[in-house]
């Protein structure tokens, strides 16, 4: 019964991370759009400030909440506990 429940609590926890990586996205696609309005409203916007205001904040924004996100993926699916058991000092026999 238990190799069931790990098996149920991983494919929970996959489901819950792919719909959080889809908000992720969505939060990425907003986050860059205001960092153009910003940068539009502050100076004159160029190909390469676009460019690499995109790609700066797109990807920072997915790197900084993708990890976060992998943290709860890595605890909510039991592998944070399989670690813990695994290193866990038997007492002396």
């Amino acid at each position: 019964m238990p190799q069931k429940d790990a098996a149920t609590r991983r494919t929970k926890a996959r489901a819950e991370f792919r719909t959080a990586m889809k908000w992720i996205l969505v939060g990425a696609v907003l986050m860059v759009a205001a960092a153009l309005t910003f940068v539009a409203l502050t100076s004159e916007l160029t190909v390469h400030m676009v460019i690499a205001t995109v790609l700066g904040v797109f990807f920072a924004f997915l790197l900084g909440a993708g990890l976060f996100a992998l943290a709860f993926f890595s605890d909510k699916s039991g592998h944070d506990q399989s670690v813990t058991d695994a290193t866990r000092q038997r007492p002396p026999q």
